[in-house]
């Protein structure tokens, strides 16, 4: 074999890697490993590959910052039409960029291409609450609003803050500023205060509140999701109860915002079929997180919707001006 061939091959071989490198999918996860950001790109980057939707598997980049600032603007920034670059998001994100937590940073300056689980909001009382019905308890703050205190997880402003805050809006009550909250250090702190007595009722996810139900100590007034839960099918949703409201702690991505319709699409179809996969299935039973699927435009219609309506009630709770 001659030295001018083997140079030859040589070179197809460097070539042909560097080809494969460049189209193979990154995905950011925008904090260290470990956590709820780090999960979803590990997850769906593993279970695109296991099902056949990328040839290559997905390579992980962790760029922790700014509570996922820095790596909102290294998208916007540098690398705003790499059609081959998915970043980790959740509710989290929209929150900080309704709430100007990126430094004059905005939602549309990237695309928001799909979610595919969710830890589902849940409004609870204790177990001797005279609250029956998260009508009940609307009811009550709309007599008094100084009669009901919440307690949750998040700080004033917060996801946590703005579940009830959206609940009452959507039951005709707008004077929230006058609802109080308390954000403590965790949900299950949250509970505690109000199994305690010291707050009327917890805001929080599905997962915080679990391990407290079968012990008997809360009553789950409303899961805020379309649909009822599966596994928790005797909780009902705060639509059924006449509030149309959804609050989830969605698990998704977003891509760079001058990608094509085309390949902006394609990732939504990919995805899909994720969210369909057995796989996603079983690591969503894995790790707690309930059925939510929304993909391409459906679900950047639904951002825009939510980043508008955070956006509003921060303004009126006085988070931002």
């Amino acid at each position: 074999m001659s030295i001018k061939f083997l140079r030859a091959l040589s070179t197809s071989a460097i070539l042909s890697v560097a080809a494969s490198s460049a189209m193979a999918a990154e995905c950011i996860a925008p904090a260290n490993p470990g956590g709820g950001w780090d999960f979803t790109c590990r997850q769906i980057g593993k279970i695109l590959f296991d099902i056949g939707q990328v040839d290559a598997p997905v390579q992980v980049t962790n760029l922790a910052g700014a509570g996922g600032g820095l790596a909102f603007s290294t998208v916007v920034n540098e690398r705003n039409d790499d059609p081959d670059l998915i970043v980790a998001a959740s509710s989290a994100t929209t929150t900080r960029l309704a709430q100007n937590a990126y430094g004059g940073a905005t939602a549309d300056q990237v695309r928001f291409v799909g979610a595919i689980g969710a830890d589902p909001g849940v409004i609870v009382v204790a177990a001797d609450s005279p609250f029956q019905s998260l009508g009940d308890l609307v009811d009550a703050i709309k007599a008094d609003p100084s009669s009901v205190a919440f307690a949750g997880g998040s700080a004033v402003g917060g996801f946590d803050h703005l579940k009830p805050l959206q609940v009452l809006k959507a039951g005709g009550f707008d004077d929230i500023t006058a609802v109080k909250y308390i954000g403590v250090d965790g949900g299950a702190d949250a509970i505690t205060q109000t199994v305690g007595g010291f707050t009327q009722a917890m805001t929080g996810d599905m997962s915080e509140i679990v391990g407290f139900i079968p012990t008997g100590d809360i009553r789950v007034l409303a899961v805020l999701t379309e649909e009822r839960v599966p596994g928790f099918e005797d909780i009902p949703t705060a639509i059924e109860q006449g509030f149309d409201v959804v609050a989830v702690n969605w698990r998704g991505l977003y891509v760079p915002k001058d990608i094509s319709d085309e390949q902006f699409e394609a990732w939504g179809a990919k995805l899909a079929a994720v969210a369909e996969s057995d796989e996603w299935k079983q690591a969503m039973a894995d790790n707690g997180l309930a059925p939510f699927t929304k993909v391409g435009g459906d679900f950047q219609s639904w951002i825009d919707g939510v980043v508008a309506q955070t956006e509003e009630l921060s303004r009126e709770i006085g988070v931002i001006q």
